[in-house]
C-alpha cells in the first residue's frame, strides 16, 4: 500500500538505503539495551551496587525495555491500513512524540546518574538568586523539552513542509488557518501548520529562555563547572 500509494517509482537500491538505515537503527537500540542491562546484571550480581543504585539501574533497564515496545508500537502504526483515508502514510505523529520523549528522558536519567557518580556535589550557600537559578534551570529544561517534542510532531506531519519562510509564514505573521480544524484543539496536534507555528514560537522561546539563564547566572558566583555548563548550553542553543 505504501508503495503504490508513495514511493511507486523507487528503486531496489534506493528501497535497500532505507531498509538498512531502518534496520541499523534497530540493531543499534538492541546493542544499547545490551550495554544496559549485561553490565547491570554483571554488577548486581559482584554486590557492587548499593540500594538506592539498584532501583535506579531497575528504572533505566526499564526504562530501555519501555523505549524498545514504544519504538515497535510507532512504527506499527505507520504499517496499519486506512481504507477511509486518503493521505499519505505515515507514522502516527503522538507515538513518534512518545517514542522521542521517553528517548530523551532516558538519555537524560541516564546522564544524570553517571554524572552524580563521577562528579562530587558542589556544596553551596542557599541563597535566594541560587535558588531561583535552579527554579530557573528547572522552567528552562522543562521548555526545551517541549519544544523538541513539538518536533516530533513536525516531523510525523510533515508539517515542515507546509512553509518554507521565517520569520513570516508566507505573506503573514499568523496564517489564516492556524484555526482551520474543529475543535479547536485539535490544531495543536493535527493541524500543520499550527503544529509548525508552535514548533516556532517554542524554538524561539527556548533559544530566549537559555540567553536568559545565561545572563541571570553571570550575577551569581558559581563553581566552574557550573560556568562550563551554562556556557555551553548557550552555545550548543544558539547552534541549533
Amino acid at each position: 500500500t505504501v508503495f503504490n500509494s508513495l514511493n511507486h517509482d523507487m528503486t531496489l537500491t534506493e528501497f535497500k538505503f532505507i531498509w538498512y538505515m531502518e534496520y541499523s537503527h534497530r540493531m543499534w537500540g538492541r546493542i544499547v539495551g545490551l550495554a544496559y542491562i549485561l553490565p547491570a546484571a554483571y554488577f548486581w550480581r559482584k554486590g557492587w551496587l548499593s540500594h538506592p543504585m539498584k532501583g535506579c539501574v531497575l528504572a533505566l533497564c526499564g526504562l530501555v525495555c519501555f523505549q524498545g515496545l514504544l519504538g515497535w508500537y510507532m512504527v506499527k502504526s505507520g504499517l496499519e491500513e486506512k481504507p477511509d483515508s486518503y493521505d499519505i502514510p505515515r507514522v502516527s505523529q503522538y507515538r513518534l512524540a512518545a517514542h522521542l520523549g521517553s528517548a530523551l528522558v532516558l538519555y537524560s536519567a541516564s546522564l544524570w546518574t553517571g554524572l552524580s557518580l563521577l562528579l562530587p556535589r558542589h556544596e553551596l550557600p542557599e541563597t535566594h538568586q541560587l535558588l531561583r537559578l535552579r527554579q530557573f534551570a528547572h522552567g528552562t529544561t522543562a521548555l526545551i523539552f517541549l519544544t523538541a517534542l513539538s518536533g516530533a510532531f513536525v516531523a510525523g506531519l510533515d508539517a515542515g513542509l507546509v512553509y518554507n519562510s521565517f520569520p513570516k509564514m508566507g505573506e503573514r505573521w499568523i496564517p489564516d488557518d492556524l484555526f482551520a480544524f474543529s475543535p479547536m484543539l485539535r490544531n495543536i496536534f493535527e493541524n500543520p501548520t499550527t503544529v509548525q507555528f508552535d514548533h516556532r514560537i517554542l524554538g524561539i522561546a527556548s533559544v530566549t529562555a537559555v540567553t536568559a539563564l545565561y545572563l541571570f547566572s553571570q550575577k551569581i558566583p558559581l563553581p566552574r563547572r557550573t560556568r562550563v555548563a551554562v556556557t555551553s548550553l548557550l552555545a550548543v542553543a544558539c547552534m541549533q
